[in-house]
This record gives C-alpha cells, structure tokens and sequence, in this order.
C-alpha cells in the first residue's frame, strides 16, 4: 500500500510488496490512517428500520436451558413466552427446556431438549452408543482461546461433531417452534421475513464466540447473509437491565426486607410463593399470571423505576448455567436511556461447576478410571445421574439440617461391581469422604454440608468479582443489585451476595428470575437503541507507520525507505478499553491501495487488555481480526484513491462500512473475528 510522499499526514502507508519492514514478519504491512477521528451517527436510521418486523422473536440459547419468547410490534408490551414444552423434571420448572440435542447415528438432527433427552435415554446401550448426545456444549464458545468455523465438540459418547452445525441444528429446531407457534397464533403461514431474530449472548464474550453466533444463524437459515440487520445479537445482562425497570412490586423479592431466608421453608423454590404484595387481590393476580404465558410490561416505568433518578446506579449480576456477568448501569432521564458504567466483567462461573464438584467428589469416591469410563459407556445412566443431582441441588439451602438423598442408577451400581469386583457401598466406606454416606435405599446420602461445600468453589468466585467490582471507583453508590439468571434462584448464592453486600445496596430478584433475560432481549428487539452508551471491554487498533522521532521512537523500529525515516509497528488505538462509545458513533480511518489494479486492503486488527498500547509487538498485544475492504469495481482516474473506513463499536458487536472518497461509492467492508 503506497501512498504519494507529499501526503500532508505524518503517517504514511508502506509499500507492502517491497518492504521489508519488522512489522512484515508478523504479517502485517505498516499502514497508516489520513484521518483519524469520531464522528457521532443521529439515531433516525435505527428507528426506521425497526417498523418493518411484525414480531420481534428472542431466544435464549443457555448453557443448562434455553427457550423462546416473543411480541408483535404493534402490541409490544405483550411479551409471549414460548408453550410448555413436553417432558420435564420434577421439582423444575419447565418454561425452558434444557439445552441438549440428539442427532441419528448418520450425524442428523433427530431432537432437542428434553425429548432428546428422554428418546436418548430410552434407547438400547448397545443402540445409544452410536447416537450423538450433546449438553452444556455453549461454554465451548467461552473458553476456547481460538475459536474458528471448524472448532469441535465431543458428544456423549466420545465422537467429534462440528460446533457450527450444532449450533445451527439448535437455532433451526428454535425457528421453527417459533414460527408454528406464530402460524398457530395468526392463523396462516408466518413468513420468517416478518421477524427480527434476538439472540442472548454472555456479556463477558469476546468478538469471536459472537460472530460464531451469527454465522450459525446464517447456517440455519434464521437470517440470511445479505439481510443481517434481522438478526441482533443481545447481550444477557443488558437484557436484564432493561426488563427490571419495568418490574412493578408484586414482580419481585427484596432480600432487604426479608429475612435472610426470604421467610421460606427451604424447600420452597424462590418466585413460587414470594409475594410482599399483602392484599389478596394482588396475590391472586401474579397466580392467574403465573398460569398464562402472556405478561404485560406496563409501558409506565416499573415502580422501583420511580424510585430511581437521574444519575442513579445499579449493577446487575446474571447468573446462568456457565457464566455469571456483571453489568453496572447508570439512568439518563427522561427516558429512562441506559448508560454503561464499566465494562462488562465476571467468569465461567455458572451453576455447572457444581456440576463439576459433585463428579469430582465421585471421582474421589469411586476413582476417576471408572467415572471416565461410565460416562462413554453408560452416557444414558451418566445423564440420569446428573439430572438426580439437579433437582437435589435445587433443594440445597443454608439453614437445612436434614441430609440429601441422590438415586444412583442400578446400572451404575452394576457397573461398578464388574468394574471393581466390590460393591459401590464397600467403596463408600473404604473412602475417605465422610459426609457421604450410602443409604440401605441404594442412595448416596449427603449431608448439607457436603452439598454446600460443592457450591462453594463457585459462590466464592461470584462473590469475589463482586467484591472487587464494588471496589472499582466507577462502582460507588450502587442503589440495586439485580440478582437474575438460572442460578439467581439458589437461597445459598442469595445469602453469600447478602452477606458480602451488607446493606449497601438493595438486593432485588425477580420473580420469573429464570425469564428475566427473555423477557428483556424481546424489549431489547422492538427498541435496541434503549442501550445509549456502552463501553469497549479490549483497546482496538491497527499497525501503522509513522515518521522516526529521535529519542522517542526505539532505535530497532526504524525503517528507512527512500531517504525517509519511518518507525514501524506504531500501535494506532480505535478505541481503548474501558472507554465509553455511544451508539453509532464512529471510528474514521483513510487506506489508499498500493497499486492502482489492487482489488482486496486486508488489514490486520490487533487488541489487547491494557487501556493504553504503544506497538502492536508488546506483550499482551494479539492479532484478533481482520478489516477486508473490496475495493474491485471502484477504480476511478483520480490519482490517488482514497478509501474512507467507518469502524462501530457502540453496539453488540463491532461494525465496519467504507466509502471511495473521489466517487463517494460504498466499497464492501467486512470486519471478522473468527481465526481461519
């Protein structure tokens, strides 16, 4: 990429062809902006766009569950959450279904949720062995560093399968209960064209694991390439941010004026009999409620919005299945816009790492050889297992005395005398894990204080990144905490965040904790410009070039390329961690091609932790995306052509569109995270 010498900017584009420049051997031309700056983007073409959507469909795609609800545009404070799914688990409410899928031996897609659950579970072993079962697959997305089109993941029985095609399967078999439940509802075929897609995404994922998303959903058939806009992308806890302003008193518990227990028998699950609404007029309403799937958002601003002024902060902590996400927002009035106060934060820290103790403290039971090998050869029995220490977990709470009962399937006990050649009860007194016990009912016995003991590892995690939050200076005066998500339910977290808070700020949970998230992504659908001001979680930049300074510029950087001096591999910051963006405002930069007859700029995009980056080469700096820009078609007789780039980075996800400054035409611009 050349630009003329006499170019007034002291940045310059390098020759990438005859350039042996430092920045070269990481595989990157130095390249160089004609014209930084930020420009602010009205937001009248967001709200056109949205009119044309006769319903605005979300789906959470859970680690543990998932389900779907929806509104018509034209009565958007009718949120609908999906039917009642066949199967479910006692002691579990089953508005979502859990998150697994079944495909056939010969790799299709056969059925999801609990009726992949319960046809996998009632096949043969020697059948069940050579079909694919997948659950808890969506943290794969979260903690694999490179993440590409072709990451893997391993099914039950051991087999690799290609995340993006389960992920399509997934959001295919979610579109069409959708739109049968629409066609059902109106009374004809519902066109997909119809509706903008709103899928929930973790807060604290990257670009990549995002993007993952939006292609599976292209692969589906959800949306299609060429009409992107009908697919958001929403993230979990700013959904929830935005469904708790609307929360009226009878909507919801707070802990504060409970006692620690929220005056319930521990084996009451929270949001079925906690009303603080006295009259019994109001608590027959949130019954009816509860039966029908319709709720109404008032369009005037919850009760607990009233109390709230300008200016007012409060965080909210979504706690899901594999991650737990904290969001600290700020009120600008009078609309009741949101403003993002620090950057999204938290951890895999989700309810499956109980999961994850208790297989631990079976390994140490009966020994991890014979775990790893019950789980590829009995997956059905291994699921079973688990599903009994769901509901057992459910019942876990801080003030129980008496001890939990977990069946153990008869083939595991069988199993295991072949495995061992004793019984599993010799086992459990041989080991020397004392507080579980083996009950004459072929049970595992636990105290509560082994089952508490599995939380632990996990609520510490929770309530150590809330401490640390609470630290941060931006993080003063916090008037609510909003406990949402799955895991917001278990009386053992509640009373961890209570005692780490003391007092200083009101603890509110609502009432369907597990919907909270649905219900806001549909809000966020029907008006996704509620979110004004977010802030970037990584500083974004590009290599370029800039004229050597003495003195300030370390001498192994220099380049010289006709007589010029240059220092290579300068950092050029879009946008610093941490800094805040409103919606549609821009990052500008100007490429000029190398040679006239060039058809692609690729561009290399680098970020990194550190709100303050000098070179793309110090430590902590990576290469995580790349700026395509198609500059085929737009060759014109100027002497030198000028591409504009305008980089968004106020949304969900990261945005890029370009223009030819000398024809003013818009040249393809394409921004992609995913390693290749």
């Amino acid at each position: 990429m050349m630009t003329e010498e006499q170019t007034v900017t002291e940045k310059i584009i390098s020759d990438a062809m005859a350039n042996p420049s430092p920045a070269k051997s990481m595989g990157d031309p130095g390249i160089t902006p004609l014209s930084p700056s930020h420009t602010q983007q009205s937001d009248t073409d967001q709200v056109q766009s949205q009119l044309s959507f006769v319903v605005v469909v979300a789906i959470d795609f859970g680690t543990t569950s998932s389900g779907y609800a929806y509104a018509f545009t034209k009565e958007p404070e009718c949120i609908h959450t999906m039917r009642r799914w066949e199967g479910g688990d006692p002691g579990v409410s089953n508005q979502k279904t859990p998150t697994t899928i079944l495909l056939t031996p010969d790799r299709k897609f056969h059925s999801f949720g609990y009726a992949a659950r319960d046809f996998y579970h009632d096949l043969d072993p020697s059948e069940s062995k050579h079909w694919l079962y997948l659950e808890k697959f969506k943290m794969k997305l979260h903690t694999t560093a490179n993440l590409s089109i072709d990451t893997d993941l391993h099914a039950a029985n051991g087999k690799r399968v290609k995340a993006l095609d389960i992920f399509a399967y997934a959001l295919a078999f979610f579109k069409e209960q959708a739109l049968k439940e629409l066609s059902d509802q109106t009374g004809g075929d519902f066109d997909n064209n119809d509706v903008r897609w709103v899928i929930t995404v973790p807060a604290i994922w990257k670009m990549p694991a995002k993007q993952f998303m939006r292609e599976a959903a292209y692969k589906s058939g959800l949306v299609s390439r060429e009409n992107p806009e009908q697919l958001i992308i929403a993230l979990e806890p700013e959904a929830a941010s935005i469904y708790c302003r609307k929360l009226r008193l009878h909507q919801m518990v707070d802990l504060g004026t409970k006692t620690t227990q929220n005056g319930l028998s521990p084996t009451d699950n929270v949001g079925s009999g906690m009303t603080q609404v006295s009259s019994g007029h109001a608590k027959e309403h949130v019954r009816r409620n509860r039966q029908s799937r319709t709720f109404l958002v008032e369009n005037v601003i919850g009760e607990l919005w009233s109390e709230l002024e300008e200016g007012d902060r409060y965080v909210v902590v979504d706690c899901g299945g594999g991650t737990v996400d904290l969001t600290v927002h700020q009120i600008r009035l009078p609309e009741g816009h949101l403003k993002e106060l620090y950057k999204a934060s938290g951890g895999p820290y989700g309810s499956i790492g109980i999961d994850y103790e208790f297989e631990k403290l079976l390994c140490k039971i009966f020994g991890q050889d014979f775990i790893d090998q019950f789980k590829i050869k009995r997956p059905a029995a291994w699921v079973d297992l688990m599903i009994a220490f769901e509901s057992r977990k459910r019942a876990a709470a801080p003030d129980r005395t008496n001890p939990l009962n977990i069946n153990l399937p008869f083939s595991f006990i069988d199993y295991y005398k072949k495995f061992r050649g004793h019984s599993v009860e010799h086992a459990l007194r041989k080991s020397n894990v004392d507080f579980v016990k083996w009950s004459s009912q072929g049970m595992l016995r636990m105290s509560p204080d082994a089952m508490n003991s599995l939380f632990k590892p996990t609520i510490d995690h929770i309530i150590q990144h809330l401490t640390e939050l609470f630290e941060k200076p931006e993080v003063s005066d916090i008037k609510f905490l909003f406990l949402v998500g799955g895991f917001a339910e278990s009386p053992l977290l509640q009373q961890a965040v209570q005692n780490m808070l003391q007092g200083r700020s009101r603890i509110i949970i609502p009432h369907d904790v597990g919907l909270t998230i649905l219900k806001g992504a549909v809000l966020f659908g029907l008006d996704p410009s509620v979110i004004k001001v977010r802030r970037s979680p990584l500083t974004y930049g590009v290599g370029v070039l800039n004229r050597f300074m003495e003195g300030k510029h370390p001498p192994e950087k220099l380049l010289v390329k006709d007589g010029t001096r240059w220092c290579t591999d300068v950092f050029d910051t879009f946008i610093a961690a941490d800094q805040s963006v409103a919606l549609g405002e821009m990052v500008k930069r100007s490429y000029t091609p190398a040679k006239p007859s060039q058809q692609v700029i690729v561009i290399h995009v680098y970020c990194s932790e550190k709100d303050s980056v000098g070179f793309i080469s110090e430590p902590g700096v990576r290469k995580c995306g790349t700026l395509r820009l198609d500059v085929s078609g737009t060759e014109s007789t100027a002497p030198r052509r000028e591409i504009q780039t305008l980089m968004q980075f106020g949304d969900t996800e990261i945005r890029a569109m370009a223009v030819d400054v000398s024809t003013g035409r818009t040249v393809k611009a394409s921004i992609d995270f995913l390693s290749h």
